[in-house]
């Protein structure tokens, strides 16, 4: 009972434990924002990778391999498998709207591609019932059901933009948002002219630069883009990527790895992705697997018999001639570069890769000679995890989130001190108290718990405020950051170098009890040697003490 009076009686007649109180909440602050931010980079980028990537990849790069649909087969029959997804990965050079040429990752996929991630939710131009949790003025022109009739009304009544020409796009080119969502979830285009269903083309929204990110996250749907015409002269277009087509150029190989000349196709815009992660965005395009297998003569094809071959051959009881035809040898099976497994819930990553290291050996048993080893793909590290890929990357991150983490509890170190040192004078100041309860019958225990128990109140009360005034940052952050920019012109978060488009904002619950358990007891540990002290000063002596 004694202590507890003590205790609140010390803690609100002092100014000084108050301080030591707001330099925990300060350190608990800091901690817990910096550790946030950084392990928040981490967890986002990984789990962007993971629904981009899927868990574990089986890939054979350039040439690629055949019977994957046998592969994908065996993966899927197992257990531990959600799903499997065929894809062609190859760069290429994407020709834009304005007469940009850039460089970008050009991936085959299909309909299977959607098990693998989120590629349906990452597809951006699709209706939108509310305005996204920023965009407070409702601004959003996905918010606009008839927007794309008033983009055809533009171009209509625009003739000519600063003394240039405007060059509408053929009728048809702006579709409504629910067509333009469901073209890019099928990564085909209706023709209008014929009706039928052509490949088409998502890009990342980043890729062209014409779709500006505004601060309430969502995207300007762009309008004009100067272009050249074949005739040389300069006109005003669409600069809205769904309603053109684009030129993309690839180089396919041989078996041999040689080039055999570069191939290009003339594409029209389905839609556009936002993965999250900038540096996918801004270099990634997707295509229809069809479109890939064909420009990389990666599609299935008849294999002629080779050999001289007589070019006239007598068939027929009447003696007529004609070239002999080459006899099929085998059929060559449609190949891609890499097959993309994701694990069922609760499954790791880790686990899942050394199964499916199992089910190709038992695939390429079956296919022997005619796709990759099991022993070339261990050799060549062909079976990875995301993780696994990105590596260096990641552990990169890691290293320097405990280095930073370690400078933080470095400087931590000085509430210890700091509490060390408000104790040690107050205990000298009470030392006469000390005597006094010493001669009553306290014991040395009791007298010690006195001041441990006041370190501990300060570190926990400390830590509470410290924990709140965290979260709050945190889960600000983004806001903060952009009021920063408006009033101070400040950007210490460009999304072109740390590749997420905003700040992490998600507190791990873990992380914060950690960090407030590390100043309760940093706190205790400040008041441990002025516990101590109080606890062997003899009765005697303190009474005597002026």
């Amino acid at each position: 009972m004694y202590q507890s009076l003590l205790t609140r009686r010390y803690l609100t007649s002092k100014i000084m434990p108050w301080l030591a109180m707001v330099s925990v909440a300060l350190c608990c602050m800091i901690t817990l924002v910096v550790w946030s931010i950084m392990g928040g980079f981490l967890d986002v980028f990984k789990d962007i990778g993971r629904k981009m990537e899927g868990d574990v990849s089986i890939t054979w790069p350039t040439v690629g391999f055949g019977y994957y649909e046998d592969l994908i087969s065996r993966l899927e029959k197992d257990p531990m498998v959600a799903g499997a997804a065929p894809v062609i990965r190859t760069y290429g050079m994407v020709s834009l709207p304005d007469d940009r040429a850039v460089a970008a990752t050009i991936q085959g996929v299909d309909g299977r591609y959607a098990k693998i991630g989120n590629f349906e939710e990452s597809i951006w131009w699709r209706p939108l019932g509310r305005a996204v949790r920023k965009d407070a003025r409702a601004q959003d022109p996905r918010l606009n059901p008839n927007w794309w009739r008033e983009m055809e009304d533009t171009f209509r009544v625009t003739k000519s933009l600063d003394g240039r020409p405007v060059e509408a796009p053929p009728p048809g080119s702006f579709r409504s948002w629910e067509q333009m969502y469901e073209d890019g979830k099928r990564l085909m285009v209706r023709d209008p002219r014929t009706g039928e269903d052509r490949a088409a083309a998502v890009p990342g929204i980043e890729l062209g630069g014409f779709s500006q990110r505004q601060p309430g996250g969502w995207y300007k749907a762009p309008e004009f883009a100067a272009s050249r015409r074949s005739d040389g002269q300069n006109v005003w277009s669409s600069a809205f990527l769904p309603s053109r087509s684009i030129m993309i150029t690839v180089l396919p190989m041989d078996r041999n790895g040689r080039d055999i000349a570069t191939r290009s196709l003339k594409l029209p815009v389905a839609n556009e992705f936002r993965s999250g992660f900038f540096e996918t965005d801004k270099s990634t395009m997707l295509v229809h697997l069809s479109v890939l297998q064909k420009l990389l003569k990666m599609e299935a094809g008849e294999v002629l018999g080779a050999g001289p071959v007589n070019p006239y051959a007598i068939e027929g009881e009447d003696g007529s001639e004609r070239p002999a035809e080459a006899k099929v040898v085998r059929v060559e099976p449609a190949k891609v570069t890499t097959v993309l497994v994701r694990a069922k819930s609760g499954v790791a990553s880790e686990e899942l890769r050394d199964r499916v290291e199992g089910i190709y050996e038992g695939f390429a048993r079956a296919h022997e000679g005619h796709v990759p080893s099991g022993d070339q793909m261990r050799t060549s590290r062909g079976i990875t995890t995301w993780e696994r890929s990105f590596a260096v990357f990641i552990g990169q991150v890691q290293k320097e989130t405990v280095t930073v983490l370690m400078l933080l509890l470095l400087i931590s170190l000085v509430c210890t001190v700091l509490i060390l040192a408000i104790f040690w004078s107050m205990v000298n100041e009470k030392t006469k108290d000390i005597g006094i309860l010493r001669s009553v019958g306290c014991s040395r225990g009791g007298v010690a718990w006195i001041w441990l128990r006041y370190g501990a109140t300060i570190g926990l009360v400390g830590a509470v405020l410290g924990l709140a005034a965290g979260c709050a940052i945190v889960w600000n952050i983004n806001p903060i950051h952009e009021w920063l920019g408006q009033v101070a012109g400040i950007q210490m978060w460009d999304p072109s170098v740390y590749y997420l488009p905003e700040i992490p904002n998600k507190v791990r619950a873990d992380k914060a009890a950690i960090v407030g358990a590390s100043a309760v007891f940093l706190s205790l540990m400040g008041a441990l040697v002025p516990a101590v002290r109080a606890a062997n000063m003899d009765p005697v002596r303190a009474l005597r003490f002026e």
